[in-house]
């Protein structure tokens, strides 16, 4: 007989593992009672054996009209509240019954025998509803709950998961078939799409519009799984995540239902509504894999570890805080708390209502989050025992800095959310010595004070830090990363896990942003308005005359218009996202959001369109001759501004920093650039766009001021694992001495001296005529020096506390020092740097602006790990910079160099050339007959010859072609992969 490869065979070698090797029970599909969808037969067997006392007492299985009251009633309850709340819940019908007992501790062998009365079944085959034939291929029910239900695929029979999930969109509709309990939302936890090399979940079937969600380990950083020598990629799934322990820590710790009030404007009548959105969570396979090795790590570590993750920007990193803190609170040392409270660090408030509403759909640990920004509430939390406590980046050094004494002997573990903007090294050595209950007393002398500071800034030993970010940084990796020594001897630093942004996008979890990405720029000619020609700084001329054009409310009308144009026509009227799609505008600026926020509007009204911007930044600002907060701007709090735009009319958000980082909209379609972005900002901001909707196709960003080379280089840095290529060298710091010493601005027992009198507190008036000392001193220096000097010393200082946090040495000198040149600086004089620039503004004026498309960009990032260098320790460029003089006339001529006399020619020109590059023989020849790289070699051959020809029409376009390679180059790559891509599609 030759091997069975049929779909059924894998429905075999699932449900036999599952009942050989996991003590599973093989169910049948007529155990399943479709009246009331669960297994009765198996449930009152459960209940019988566990709770025959209940039975009794409520006569609930007395008689056929008693049972079936029983069952009518538990039936009910579980379309109302879901099966994951009835699990941990319980069944109210005179009494609570128990439908489900928990994994026990180690330490509670009654539990245990419980625990072990719960019935796992599995079936093939269920035949579910009264209306149609059809059966879903396996079915697992705990104590005769429906549990999950599974349609396999598999590739030797021509069939993949794409066939599973289009079966469960087409097939499995639960408003087309009431009868099918097993379908209706919350009657089942989960619903899994499974072939042979791939797995995908869903938590609420709701026809074409159910959403699937990848359940994969990855392959090398990216989507699938990887090959076993013993079996198929995803027996993961029977071997692994549905083991009885494993399905039983998921349903306990993980799955939950989440209820959220959400005010929403009736579009019948126009009034404003309290909705409650219901949410249906099943963890994801990296969300479940990171947490349970972190947990594991830590209880087999104790305290005193450091943990990295790196997940994706949308990849769902709140759940999987949530699900840590939560459970860590849980874990035990013996018969003690391994940790008595862990500490939430975030700069999202409303992580704490995440949090708490997470919590609370679990069981046990009820009431125990708290929110702490201040000294006086975080000890209020501890009394209270509020278990996990959630504060913010700035309150966290505040909290911590009085309370010495009450945490003296407790640990803790402290999960920072986004590492690269909290912690990195940063963390004070008071806040460390607070949480190590090691407070200085006044009867040490200053060496013992002093290496306790030291030692302080290390990480402490009674604290675990769990730091989370998409976008690990230097410093991060340093602080955090796991440490491998290589044969070079250098030491290279890891993430603890990674679930990388190629297998989120790869996987369809997050999107592209990258994909539909065009890039714009603007024309200006810029004319002298004074008769005399002075001469300024060249360099810096130039920055300053884009600040002035950039800012000009022609040069922002111009880019209002475009971006509400592109927003309407290819956003509003192509109905993105199902007709739902919003916008945000990222702006350098808050005068430069508020006018766009003002012009965008304004075009808004004057096409009559119903549609609306909202303006968000922080603070006020002075604008116009008058004070205003966004809050002034828009008409509404501030607080309102996220509710805002998920209503009608407004669709644009306009951000001066705000939002940029933190701020999850599914509906969020495109974004237009007019800032400056690289490396982490231009990853955070971007990924704005990532997060996924089951209406959403695509994304679009539209860049006024970015070159595509520079935002991939800043994606590609944290597109797969970023590894830290070596460990700091603390002798950097000798280094910036070796710059301040020669200076002679102080002597050693001046250092000692400050440091004594301000390490035992004395009075402020003690420490002046010591500093001032050096800065007399400082001020005899030569210009050149002193610049070397005391951009030596802020580096110093700058450096000093991160790299006395990751090394293991101690050194008293360089901690005096830290003290000594962190008062010192302050109070040494601002260096002149006169300003060569001054009156330019007034001597020119803005003539013609034009922006116009450079290119469309579909941008490809590397299949690659990124290394990063250990942060730099040095103190920039020394000695005053030489300003290079030149002409006004000149500098306007370099400025103007690529501005159009006749841009609407040129333009014409410009578009003309995909139709004459499609014309050349030579070019169509190369692409269908070769290799992508010759074709694209004479596809500028060709473009080459077309414009030289195009001379005899217009030589201005050509001119700036043949003498601007930058240009020529954005040229040929637009037009060339315009023209490549519809001769392909005739091929």
């Amino acid at each position: 007989m030759p091997t069975d490869t049929s779909e059924k065979e894998l429905e075999r070698i699932l449900t036999t593992y599952l009942c050989d090797k996991q003590g599973y029970e093989q169910g049948a599909s007529d155990d399943y009672n479709k009246e009331y969808g669960i297994d009765t037969g198996r449930l009152k067997r459960f209940i019988l054996a566990t709770q025959n006392d209940k039975v009794q007492n409520t006569q609930c299985f007395a008689n056929g009209v008693s049972e079936r009251k029983f069952f009518s009633k538990l039936s009910r309850d579980l379309s109302k509240y879901g099966v994951t709340y009835m699990l941990r819940k319980g069944f109210k019908y005179i009494e609570t019954f128990d439908l489900y007992y928990p994994l026990p501790s180690e330490l509670n062998p009654t539990a245990q025998k419980m625990y072990n009365e719960n019935i796992f079944c599995v079936t093939r085959q269920l035949y579910y509803s009264t209306q149609c034939t059809d059966s879903i291929d396996v079915y697992i029910t705990l104590n005769g709950l429906p549990i999950m239900t599974m349609e396999l695929k598999n590739h030797y029979t021509g069939q993949t998961i794409d066939n599973a999930i289009k079966q469960y969109r087409d097939d499995r509709d639960p408003k087309a078939d009431p009868t099918a309990l097993i379908l209706q939302k919350r009657r089942c936890a989960v619903h899994f799409a499974v072939d042979d090399d791939s797995v995908m979940m869903c938590t609420e079937l709701k026809g074409k519009q159910s959403w699937f969600l990848p359940f994969n380990k990855g392959v090398n950083g990216g989507v699938g799984n990887p090959n076993r020598p013993d079996g198929m990629r995803t027996a993961y799934m029977w071997e692994e995540v549905l083991g009885k322990q494993s399905l039983s820590d998921i349903l306990e710790n993980y799955a939950q239902i989440i209820h959220k009030e959400k005010t929403v404007k009736n579009k019948k009548t126009g009034k404003k509504e309290t909705k409650t959105v219901e949410i249906n969570i099943w963890p994801r396979y990296h969300q479940l894999d990171c947490v349970r090795k972190l947990l594991q790590a830590t209880k087999e570590g104790g305290v005193g570890q450091r943990f990295l993750v790196q997940h994706s920007a949308g990849s769902g990193k709140s759940n999987s805080i949530t699900w840590l803190a939560y459970q860590l609170v849980g874990l035990l040392d013996g018969t003690r708390a391994l940790l008595d409270s862990v500490i939430v660090v975030t700069d999202r408030v409303n992580l704490d209502t995440q949090i708490r509403d997470n919590i609370n759909a679990f069981k046990k640990l009820q009431n125990i989050v708290g929110w702490a920004d201040s000294s006086k509430t975080l000890q209020d939390a501890l009394k209270d025992g509020k278990k996990i406590i959630i504060t913010t980046i700035h309150k966290f050094s505040y909290i911590l800095e009085t309370i010495g004494t009450e945490l003296r002997g407790k640990r803790f573990g402290i999960i920072i959310d986004e590492a690269h903007s909290s912690q990195n090294g940063s963390m004070s050595a008071k806040e460390n010595l607070v949480l190590s209950g090691t407070v200085t007393n006044e009867e040490e002398d200053l060496e013992d004070k002093l290496n306790k500071i030291i030692e302080g800034r290390k990480m402490v030993k009674n604290a675990n830090y769990y730091a989370f970010t998409a976008t690990p940084k230097e410093k991060t990796l340093n602080m955090f990363g796991i440490p491998q020594e290589q044969p070079d001897g250098k030491v290279k630093r890891y993430p603890f896990h990674e679930y990388t942004m190629k297998q989120a996008i790869e996987e369809g979890f997050i999107m592209d942003v990258l994909q539909n990405y065009t890039t714009y720029t603007s024309f200006y000619k810029v004319v002298k308005t004074i008769a005399s020609d002075p001469e300024f700084d060249e360099k810096k001329a130039q920055k300053k005359i884009r600040a002035y054009v950039e800012g000009r409310p022609e040069t922002i009308r111009q880019k209002a218009e475009i971006i509400v144009n592109h927003f309407l026509t290819s956003v509003i009227e192509r109905g993105k996202i199902g007709g739902e799609a919003r916008a945000m505008v990222v702006t350098s600026s808050i005068i430069r959001a508020i006018d766009f926020y003002y012009d965008i509007n304004r075009l808004f009204e004057e096409r009559k369109s119903p549609y609306r911007a909202i303006v968000a930044f922080s603070g006020s600002k002075e604008y116009n001759g008058k004070t205003v907060t966004e809050a002034d701007v828009n008409g509404f709090p501030s607080k309102d501004i996220e509710d805002k735009m998920e209503e009608d009319p407004y669709r644009i958000l306009v951000v001066a920093n705000k939002f940029q980082t933190g701020y999850d909209q599914p509906l969020l379609h495109s974004m237009y650039v007019d800032k400056q972005l690289s490396d982490v900002a231009a990853v955070q901001t971007l990924s704005r766009l990532n997060r996924c909707h089951p209406l959403k196709r695509d994304t679009f960003v539209l860049d006024f001021c970015n070159d595509i080379d520079t935002i991939k280089q800043s994606f590609q840095r944290f597109y797969k694992t970023t590894i830290l290529s070596d460990d700091v060298d603390p002798n950097k710091l000798n280094d910036l001495l070796d710059i301040i010493e020669p200076c002679n601005i102080y002597t050693e027992a001046e250092v000692k001296e400050l440091n004594e009198k301000y390490w035992a507190g004395e009075e402020r008036s003690l420490l002046d005529p010591i500093v001032n000392k050096a800065v007399d001193r400082f001020k005899t220096l030569e210009e050149g020096t002193q610049i070397k000097c005391k951009s030596s010393m802020k580096a110093f200082v700058r450096n000093y506390p991160f790299i006395a946090a990751v090394t293991p040495y101690k050194n008293v000198e360089w901690e005096m020092l830290n003290t000594y040149f962190m008062l010192l600086v302050r109070k040494l004089p601002k260096l002149k740097d006169e300003d060569f620039t001054e009156g330019l503004e007034e001597c020119i004026d803005l003539d013609q602006i034009q922006t116009v498309k450079v290119a469309e960009h579909n941008a490809e990032l590397e299949n690659k790990d990124t290394e990063i260098d250990p942060i730099p320790v040095g103190a920039g460029k020394g000695g005053k910079q030489t300003p290079e003089m030149a002409r006004l006339s000149d500098i306007l001529d370099q400025f103007n160099e690529i501005n159009w006399q006749n841009i609407e020619t040129v333009k014409e020109q410009i578009d003309s050339l995909p139709e004459r590059l499609q014309a050349d023989e030579n070019f169509v020849n190369a692409v269908k007959n070769s290799n992508h790289e010759t074709a694209q070699k004479q596809g500028f051959a060709s473009m080459m010859n077309i414009v030289i020809q195009m001379m005899s029409e217009s030589t201005e376009f050509c001119r700036q072609y043949l003498d601007n390679r930058n240009f020529q180059n954005a040229i040929n790559d637009r037009v060339f992969n315009k023209v490549y891509r519809d001769i392909m599609k005739t091929k």
